[in-house]
C-alpha cells in the first residue's frame, strides 16, 4: 500500500487521487483543456476519454508515481500534484504540478500544493533529491518553486516552442539538507 498525504488549506485539499476520481477529473478538467493550461504543461488542448482514463488508472497503479489531486472548497478537482520517477536506490524523483482553472492561478494555491508535495517527499519517501522542470514563460510557478526552496541548477537554452518563439527550459531541485534547513526556521 503507498504511502498517503492529505492535507487541508482554506478549503482546499490535496489527497491522493483514486480511480473513482477518474470521470470527475476528465470532466471537469479535460473537455478541452483550459488554453492555458496546456501551454504551461506543455501538452496538447484536446484529449480523449479514453486516453485521459488509461493514463489516469496507469498512473494510479505505477510504483514509482505519487498523484495527488487538489480539489476546490466546492469540491471540484482544480489540479494535481505529482512526484514520479522516483530512483529509489538514489533516493530522487522529478516533480509536477498543474491548476487547470485560470481562476484559482496566482492565488498560492500552487505554492502551498508544492510545498505539501516537497514536504512528502523528503518526511514520508525519504528521498534526496526532488527535481523540476519549469518553462521561462512561466515565471509565476518558477517564483513558487522559488518560494519552495528550489534553486535554479540550470537552463536548457531554446529547449521548447511556445508558438512561434523558442523559450528556455529551467531545470531546478531541493536537497534533503535543504529541505531540513528550511524545516528549522
Amino acid at each position: 500500500m503507498k504511502a498517503n498525504i492529505t492535507a487541508e488549506k482554506d478549503g482546499f485539499v490535496i489527497r491522493l487521487a483514486k480511480a473513482e476520481d477518474v470521470a470527475e477529473y476528465y470532466e471537469q478538467n479535460y473537455c478541452p483543456l483550459d488554453k492555458e493550461a496546456a501551454r504551461l504543461t506543455g501538452c496538447r488542448e484536446e484529449f480523449t476519454k479514453e486516453e485521459v482514463t488509461s493514463f489516469f488508472l496507469k498512473s494510479l497503479k505505477e510504483d514509482g508515481r505519487y498523484f495527488f489531486l487538489i480539489i476546490a472548497p466546492d469540491g471540484k478537482i482544480l489540479g494535481e500534484s505529482v512526484i514520479s520517477e522516483i530512483d529509489w536506490n538514489l533516493r530522487c524523483a522529478h516533480f509536477r504540478i498543474a491548476l487547470y482553472r485560470e481562476t484559482e492561478r496566482g492565488k498560492g494555491i500552487g505554492t502551498w500544493a508544492t510545498k505539501v508535495a516537497r514536504d512528502f517527499a523528503f518526511e514520508v519517501l525519504h528521498l534526496h533529491r526532488l527535481e523540476l522542470e519549469v518553462y521561462s514563460f512561466n515565471p509565476r510557478a518558477e517564483k513558487a518553486y522559488l518560494k519552495a526552496g528550489f534553486k535554479r541548477e540550470g537552463v536548457l537554452r531554446d529547449a521548447v516552442r511556445d508558438g512561434e518563439s523558442y523559450a528556455d527550459i529551467i531545470v531546478m531541485s531541493i536537497l534533503e539538507d535543504e529541505w531540513k534547513a528550511i524545516r528549522e526556521r
